[in-house]
C-alpha cells in the first residue's frame, strides 16, 4: 500500500465509509471487451486500456477500492465450456493486479484482490481440488501485494468458507460475500448462519454481492448482522448489489429473469435511487458500500454524494454534476429548470416507455443446485443436443409456473 494511505480495516474501525465500485464483467461486455456467458476477464491482456479507464472512472467517482478484474479468473473457469483462451489465470491475474494498482495511486484507493465461486465446485470437486484453485490465485495476489483480499459471489457458504480459509493464511485482511438474498443460500443455509460460519472461517468482513437489488442485499446484509451479533462474534459489514430493480426474483437471484442478461435494462436503477440505497445501507450499520453487475460510475458518484457529509469530501466527478439536478438551473427550457430541486427527483416515478411490458416478470427457477447432473461442468463446448434437452426442460418450466 501507498505510503500514507490507511488499510481497510484501519478505516472500518474508525467508522469511515469505504465505497466500492462496479459491476466490471456487465459494464465491459455492454463497452465490448467481455464475452457474456463465459464473463471472464481476459481483456485485462488483451485490451488493458479498456480496464485502466473503468478503474479510472469509478475512482473519478468516489471509490476508495480498486477491485482487481479477476471475476472468474481460475483455469478452470478459462477451460470451461468451450472455451479456448491462450491467456493462462496467471496472466489475466498479474495484469489486473498491476492495473487495479496502478490507478489506486492516483487516489485515496486500496487494492482488492478477487476470487469467487468455481466451476470445479459445482461439479463435486474436492476440497483440496477447490482449495487448490484458489491458493493459485492467492499467489498472485501476494506477489503482487494487494492490500485485502475479498472472496465474493458465492453461492453456498462452504465453498466461501474454503475460500476465506486459503486466503486467510496470507494474513491479510479478508472480506467475503455471498450472492444470496434473505432465503438464505442455494442449501437453504440462513444468512445468519452464513455470516458465523464465514468470520468463524477467519473473514474480518462479511457481506453481500450479486444477484438481488440494493432494498433486497441490505436486508439480507441485516439478517447476517443480526446472526453475528446473536453468536458474540465481531465483523465489519459490506454490500454490493445489482443495479437492477429485482422484487420478483427468487432465490437464485436475477440469473433466473427471462430477461438475463440481454434484456435488463427497463430494470436499472436511477441515481435517485443509489441516493436511497447509500442512505439505507450506511443506517443499517454497513460501512462498506458498492456495486456490482450494472453498477456504472455515475451510480458510485450518486453513494459518494449521499454519504459527503459523513466522508467529508465530494468525488472528482462532482465537479460535473449539481446535487439533485442543480446543474439544470442552467438549461434553455424552463420547464427543466423547473426540475432542479431535491424534492422533484426523490419523488420521481420513472416510466418504462414499453406499453405493452409487464411489470414483473416469472423466474425461471430450476431448482438446481451442486450435486445436480445439470451442473456439472464440461470443458467441451455445448452441443446442440444440449441446448434441444434445455430447451425442453425450459418449456416443462414454464408450464408448470
Amino acid at each position: 500500500m501507498a505510503s500514507g494511505k490507511k488499510g481497510i480495516i484501519e478505516r472500518l474501525n474508525a467508522g469511515e465509509v469505504v465505497i466500492g465500485d462496479g459491476g466490471f464483467v456487465f459494464a465491459l461486455e455492454k463497452r465490448g471487451y467481455v464475452k457474456a456467458g463465459p464473463w471472464t476477464p481476459e481483456a485485462t491482456v488483451t485490451h488493458p486500456e479498456a480496464v485502466r479507464q473503468l478503474h479510472r472512472e469509478f475512482l473519478r467517482a468516489g471509490s476508495n477500492v480498486m477491485q482487481t478484474f479477476t471475476f472468474y479468473a481460475s483455469d478452470d473457469k478459462l477451460e470451461n465450456r468451450g472455451q479456448s483462451l491462450k491467456i493462462s489465470g496467471t496472466q489475466i491475474n498479474e495484469a489486473a493486479c498491476d492495473l487495479a494498482r496502478e490507478v489506486a495511486s492516483e487516489g485515496d484507493a486500496m487494492v482488492a484482490g478477487g476470487v469467487c465461486q468455481t466451476p470445479s465446485y459445482l461439479s463435486c470437486k474436492s476440497e483440496i481440488e477447490v482449495k487448490a484453485i484458489f491458493k493459485k490465485q492467492l499467489e498472485v495476489f501476494l506477489k503482487k501485494n494487494v492490500d485485502f483480499l475479498i472472496a465474493e459471489y458465492f453461492e453456498h457458504v462452504e465453498e466461501a468458507e474454503w475460500a476465506v480459509q486459503v486466503l486467510k493464511a496470507s494474513g491479510k485482511p479478508v472480506a467475503a460475500c455471498m450472492c444470496i438474498g434473505p432465503d438464505g443460500d442455494m442449501h437453504g443455509v440462513s444468512p445468519g448462519e452464513c455470516a458465523v460460519r464465514l468470520v468463524k472461517a477467519g473473514a474480518q468482513i462479511v457481506g453481500i454481492n450479486c444477484h438481488f437489488d440494493p432494498e433486497t442485499c441490505v436486508k439480507t446484509v441485516k439478517l447476517m448482522k443480526e446472526g453475528v451479533e446473536k453468536a458474540r462474534l465481531k465483523a465489519h459489514y459490506m454490500v454490493q448489489p445489482l443495479a437492477f430493480h429485482t422484487p420478483d426474483c427468487s432465490c437464485q437471484g436475477f440469473i433466473d429473469l427471462p430477461e438475463f442478461p440481454f434484456a435488463l435494462e427497463p430494470r436499472i436503477l436511477t441515481r435517485w435511487d443509489m441516493h436511497a440505497y447509500a442512505r439505507e445501507a450506511y443506517k443499517a450499520g454497513i460501512r462498506f458500500i458498492g456495486g456490482c453487475c450494472g453498477f456504472e460510475p455515475y451510480h458510485i458518484r450518486a453513494i459518494a454524494e449521499e454519504l459527503a457529509t459523513e466522508r467529508g469530501i465530494l468525488p472528482p466527478a462532482s465537479e460535473k454534476h449539481g446535487m439533485w439536478g442543480a446543474g439544470l438551473e442552467m438549461h434553455t427550457k424552463p420547464w427543466v429548470r423547473a426540475r432542479a430541486r431535491r424534492d422533484y427527483w426523490e419523488h420521481i416515478a420513472p416510466a418504462s416507455g414499453r406499453p405493452k411490458c409487464p411489470s414483473l416478470s416469472t423466474p425461471e427457477g430450476w431448482g438446481v443446485t451442486k450435486g445436480h447432473a445439470e451442473l456439472m461442468q464440461q470443458k467441451e463446448a455445448t452441443s446442440s443436443q444440449e441446448i434441444k434437452h434445455l430447451m425442453e426442460m425450459q418449456k416443462k418450466t414454464k408450464s408448470s409456473a
